[in-house]
């Protein structure tokens, strides 16, 4: 049997590794070793979100997973030379492969780009430049196997002039094709900093972390996938590199992408409230993480300021060059929304001026079947405690229940301005009766803004929705908590919804509960769309994926198309979003509701199948799903539970 033929009975079937069932669990990756010569406790590098965790002892045996490159001795790197480089090939546990695939499975394709690295300027300069002048690698050398996985790579290029005694980054950059038999690629961005005149170490850029990037990619990847680093970006992505027509890619690029400011990018959809939140990129704590405030400039500035033309003098003092750009703009005043950097790009909801708004509650009390429940609650800022009155509309009390699934929709929401206050606490009788037949518990919570002045700027400042969670009969069971807001506010940063007063992910469940839709703002005798969360959250994300359209009606009858929608992430990671991988399995918990969706293929859809259809939103997924529910309930769990054949851990797994 051949390589290829022994690696094609591990192939995926729909995206999932065909490996049966009654594997025991201490044989797969996860549980115990398999790969040769491997400490058996190394195999618990894989996790059941990894595809690798899934594999018996022998798949793991002749698989054997993952990719690194290991740097050795370079030679030649000189003007008019062409550089030597010794590479070591190696799995995930350190075992040598064969670059051509031969006697380890995967074919390894590299690529060697040397730039060197003005400590000065805070720039690289890429020493391969391609028939058309663009910066470039080199890729087309000669290769010589030295055996164990090592191998000496010679440059098809000589290398131009350039000062050998400045730091140089080599970077390797490449993958190895395990598509074949595992379903996937490896890939490697693997950097040696150095001084090619005495070969010793030497410090290099150091702006940001691809962590920062991935909060939101996960992972980020361009130029068909090779290119894995912010650091390996930044080599070609230069002043030095990007000249004359190529100048608006330097890395004033990544401003210009995420302002929608470039041409022929596609459409992008910045998933933050501002631009100017430079840290949601630039890490602050690495050695030249500062640029951002030291090194203000037209190309990288202009990249959000698309309005400015700094060279003509639109919108901006004209300026030659760069040189002038620091008198103006220090890194920090100590003030807000002044030239400085740090000032110009100050947050409003961070700004000092606000005096943050703050709401609690108390107390709920008179929660029995058939009694109106009394709310008492506190708002507050820094002065003080502050009288509900003076807020008008923009004080309210929503109450949802029960709490296995808000089934009350739309959910009571009741302004408490008239609540009475004592000069510290406010207490407010609810002009609503909990039904005689409600079982369960009661969720509570305050949606509470004001318009204040911030920068001499009108500004709505929205208090941080409190919860409470009241017994009206039996127990008290908290709303099971499904996304972690954290993981939301990784890529979005901070979430204003609705006018500013809704900004906790745990409280828009009150209003995106199984019976909620658009019905109200969509136009007369249209088709609502279901607004659940989960169908939502999934089918916004999925965005220019989704074979369906996805429009809802808002506020003012206006419509917000979703189809356009960019995700940056991998879908199959539910725990990019997911509490824990946990939260993200089937069957649903008992009690959780099914869904009306009058705009899908058919309704209403059980929960599981509301939010598994919520990405795969195909007809053929819709008519797998609607085959396997009967009237009492949706099969998902049999074949998509948590230790099933083809569970949602191992059918995501990546």
């Amino acid at each position: 049997m051949s390589l290829l033929q022994r690696g094609l009975m591990f192939v995926l079937a729909a995206g999932t590794l065909a490996i049966p069932a009654s594997v025991p669990p201490d044989t797969r990756a996860g549980g115990r070793a398999a790969a040769p010569n491997v400490e058996p406790q190394t195999a618990s590098v894989y996790t059941p979100a990894d595809k690798e965790f899934y594999l018996t002892e022998d798949q793991m045996d002749f698989i054997r997973p993952g990719f690194k490159v290991v740097f050795g001795t370079v030679t030649d790197m000189a003007p008019g030379k062409k550089p030597s480089v010794e590479v070591t090939l190696l799995d995930q546990f350190d075992q040598p492969l064969d670059r051509l695939g031969a006697k380890t499975p995967g074919v390894i394709s590299l690529r060697f780009i040397p730039a060197t690295w003005d400590p000065a300027t805070g720039y690289y300069d890429d020493l391969i430049n391609s028939s058309n002048g663009n910066p470039s690698r080199d890729n087309t050398g000669k290769w010589e196997d030295l055996g164990d996985g090592k191998y000496k790579y010679t440059f098809a290029t000589a290398m131009p002039n350039f000062d050998v005694n400045k730091p140089m980054t080599l970077a390797v950059t490449g993958s190895r094709n395990m598509v074949d038999y595992l379903g996937k690629t490896y890939y490697v961005n693997t950097f040696k900093d150095f001084v090619p005149a005495t070969g010793a170490a030497a410090t290099t850029w150091a702006v940001t972390t691809t962590a920062k990037c991935n909060a939101c990619h996960d992972p980020i990847a361009g130029h068909g996938s090779n290119y894995r680093e912010a650091k390996t970006c930044a080599l070609c992505h230069n002043p030095n590199d990007m000249v004359g027509d190529l100048q608006p890619f330097d890395m004033g690029i990544w401003h210009r992408i995420h302002s929608s400011n470039l041409e022929d990018v596609g459409e992008i959809t910045y998933p933050q409230a501002y631009l100017n939140n430079c840290e949601a990129c630039h890490d602050a704590k690495q050695p030249q993480g500062t640029a951002f405030l030291t090194k203000p400039g037209a190309n990288s500035c202009g990249g959000c300021h698309a309005n400015i033309d700094f060279a003509a003098g639109v919108g901006h003092p004209a300026q030659a060059d760069d040189s002038a750009c620091a008198n103006c703009h220090q890194p920090d005043s100590g003030q807000e929304f002044d030239a400085s950097v740090k000032g110009a790009h100050v947050l409003l909801y961070d700004s000092k001026q606000l005096k943050g708004l703050k709401a609690e509650i108390l107390s709920v009390t008179n929660v029995a079947p058939g009694q109106k429940p009394i709310v008492t609650f506190k708002l507050s800022d820094s002065t003080g405690a502050l009288d509900p009155k003076p807020f008008g509309s923009n004080v309210n009390v929503l109450v949802a229940g029960p709490t296995t699934d808000y089934a009350t929709w739309p959910s009571v929401r009741q302004n408490a301005s008239g609540a009475t206050f004592d000069g510290t606490n406010a207490v407010f009788s609810m002009n609503w009766t909990i039904p005689d037949d409600f079982k369960g518990s009661l969720t509570f919570a305050i949606e509470c803004r004001r318009t204040v002045q911030v920068n001499g700027a009108n500004y709505t400042e929205g208090a941080y929705n409190p919860l409470y969670t009241a017994a009206v009969t039996g127990t008290k069971v908290d709303r099971r908590v499904v996304v972690t807001e954290s993981k939301c506010l990784a890529c979005h940063d901070w979430l204003p919804l609705h006018g500013g007063q809704r900004v906790r992910v745990q409280e828009c469940l009150l209003c995106h509960a199984p019976n909620g839709d658009d019905a109200s703002r969509r136009p007369a005798g249209d088709v609502p769309e279901s607004i659940q969360m989960a169908r939502m959250i999934h089918r916004i994300h999925s965005g220019e994926e989704l074979t369906q359209d996805y429009t809802v009606y808002g506020y003012g009858g206006t419509p917000y198309h979703f189809n356009e929608v960019v995700y940056p992430g991998d879908r199959r990671n539910c725990t990019a979003c997911h509490a824990s991988a946990a939260t993200a399995n089937l069957p649903m918990p008992k009690g959780a509701l099914n869904v009306p969706t009058p705009r899908d293929y058919f309704t209403p859809q059980g929960p599981g199948t509301t939010a598994c259809l919520g990405c795969h939103d195909t007809r053929d997924a819709a008519a797998h799903a609607y085959l396997n529910t009967a009237v009492f309930g949706e099969a998902c769990g049999a074949c998509h539970g948590a230790n099933s054949e083809w569970s949602v851990a191992k059918v995501h797994a990546r």
